[in-house]
């Protein structure tokens, strides 16, 4: 897509589109093998990147990084989009929410993450608690000068290699007319703090190698200085970081099934079927022309609700109608592919029953498409006093 992109917004495209090309799709099949990046792969994509100069490129240059607007940034997580998960998490792209650091902590944990010397998780689903993040069990209680955490996170990413986790905990709670209102605090939780263990979590067929960890707290200590933010803040915090992360599940998806249309464009060019190439077939010439034309659409869509960010506008609901559609289109564009490729697209020969598993998950996490659903319909009737 061009419109209203600059000579410097596609160079940013090309660049990172061709770093995924060379660093990432040869590792692919091996980690879709394994279900494991082998450490020295992973350490070779981070040196990389930063030598690139796009290593935490979502961080602002007041701490020594590249400042991307969010359109920009959309631009780099739609081509990341186009390789495994589980290779390009090490292409680098701290939680922005690290900028809330205060004193020590900036030395600590920031500055040290968008260097690339500690690698950091955030950790918000429970067992219980998925969609209705006020529902959290996992709590906080004073003891003294410290905090006493206790309760379990699951469906955590990236805490394989982490070396702290931003943790979300109740910290109380307040009556209202609706009901009791749990307050909710972030905190930085170090790998090895005495009480909090790290496990192996489920096994999913989406992403593999990108793992999801379980997170255990039994009587884990942590003092005042671990808060990120304001004691009971952490919603307000929380809000903040699911913006961003909502147009990368969107961009992302936009940049995966582009990857998954040229292959089943060049299949429809070169397979022959009745004498003739099958893409002559209009049920299949039909079906690129739908994909192509949902696949430009989710593009504008997710570009159009970065610049809004940009420009310092209102974007909650553009946000979530960019998530909703490209992660439901991406669903689409993957079967599409198969169905063009016939009884092939399923071997794992291809690559596209790998982008139909990973395009499953696309829908859940981050918020829901019912969630998305939940949040645009709301913003529509508030408007009108409903």
């Amino acid at each position: 897509m061009t419109y209203g992109l600059s000579d410097e917004h596609h160079m940013i495209a090309e660049t990172v589109r061709s770093f995924v090309e060379k660093e990432i799709y040869p590792h692919e099949a091996l980690v879709e093998r394994t279900g494991e990046v082998p450490r020295e792969i992973a350490d070779e994509i981070k040196r990389k990147t930063i030598e690139l100069g796009f290593y935490a490129c979502n961080f602002p240059q007041s701490v020594g990084c590249a400042g991307l607007g969010h359109l920009e940034f959309a631009l780099v997580e739609r081509e990341l989009g186009r390789g495994s998960m589980a290779l390009n998490h090490f292409f680098g792209r701290p939680q922005n929410i690290l900028m809330a650091c205060e004193g020590d902590q900036v030395d600590r944990y920031l500055m040290p993450a968008v260097r690339g010397e500690r690698m950091d998780a955030l950790a918000m689903t429970e067992p219980g608690a998925g969609s209705d993040v006020r529902s959290m069990t996992c709590a906080a209680r004073r003891d003294g000068g410290d905090w006493v955490v206790n309760g379990t996170k699951h469906f955590i990413s990236g805490a394989d290699h982490a070396d702290f986790v931003i943790v979300f905990f109740a910290t109380g709670e307040d009556q209202t007319p609706k009901g009791p209102k749990k307050r909710i605090t972030a905190f930085l939780v170090d790998r090895g703090t005495p009480g909090f263990t790290i496990r192996d979590g489920y096994k999913s067929v989406s992403h593999r190698g990108y793992k999801n960890m379980i997170l255990d707290f039994d009587d884990c200590r942590l003092p005042d200085a671990q808060v990120l933010g304001e004691v009971d803040g952490g919603f307000e915090v929380m809000n903040t970081w699911l913006y961003a992360t909502r147009i990368t599940v969107a961009t992302m998806s936009v940049g995966r099934a582009r990857r998954v249309f040229d292959y089943a464009l060049d299949h429809a060019a070169t397979r022959e079927q009745f004498g003739q190439k099958i893409g002559k077939f209009q049920g299949v010439s039909f079906q690129l022309a739908d994909m192509i034309t949902e696949i430009d659409a989710a593009d504008l869509l997710t570009l159009a609700a970065a610049d809004r960010l940009d420009k310092g506008l209102p974007a909650n609901r553009e946000i979530a109608s960019a998530k909703l559609y490209a992660s439901e289109m991406l669903a689409r564009v993957t079967d599409a592919a198969i169905q063009i490729h016939g009884g092939m697209g399923l071997m794992d020969d291809y690559p596209l029953e790998r982008f139909w598993r990973d395009a499953r998950v696309e829908r859940i996490w981050d918020g829901t498409s019912e969630i998305q659903r939940h949040i645009i319909s709301r913003d529509l009737l508030r408007a009108l006093g409903a």
